[in-house]
């Protein structure tokens, strides 16, 4: 059935068992039932190849991930990477293998990336198996929440 509204996704990517690296999915949780309802809200565990076929149709993607760029635990940036690439300093190596910068520009080429496509990364403490969050990170996923729903909430949707 054909959508009357573009269709939108918030992806939170990353490991529910992996400390900090849970940050994505995170967030994604908080925001269930709280976005306009054109809006699509899924974790995903960061595979790459799985994160560019889940972007497929849509003409804006959120995604939420942990980084390791070397910034303080917790801090937060943004990234338009319909408008430039990733940087792979912050996203490379992956606990997934082959990273999100990856993922993102293999879908440019491929012309799989949604029109606009904004990364929200979260820089992590640790990822250690079996850890929680660290307090920083966790204060960063409701900051990372807030900024997404506000941003969404305020291009889209006068409700209705």
């Amino acid at each position: 059935m054909a959508s009357d509204y573009p269709r939108r996704i918030v992806l939170g990517i990353g490991n529910p068992d992996r400390g900090d690296d849970a940050a994505g999915q995170a967030v994604v949780r908080l925001l269930r039932g709280m976005l306009p309802l054109d809006i699509e809200v899924a974790a995903q565990d960061g595979e790459a190849t799985a994160v560019l076929s889940r972007l497929g149709g849509f003409s804006e993607a959120f995604l939420v991930d942990a980084c390791a760029s070397g910034l303080p635990c917790g801090t937060v940036q943004r990234f338009d990477v319909s408008m430039a690439p990733l940087p792979r300093d912050a996203f490379g190596p992956s606990t997934h293998g082959f990273g999100l910068a990856e993922a993102i520009e293999l879908g440019r080429v491929l012309g799989q990336l949604p029109p606009r496509c904004v990364v929200y990364a979260i820089e992590e403490g640790s990822f250690e198996t079996g850890a929680p969050m660290s307090r920083p990170v966790v204060l960063a996923v409701a900051d990372v929440a807030g900024c997404l729903r506000a941003e969404i909430e305020g291009e889209g949707g006068s409700g209705g």
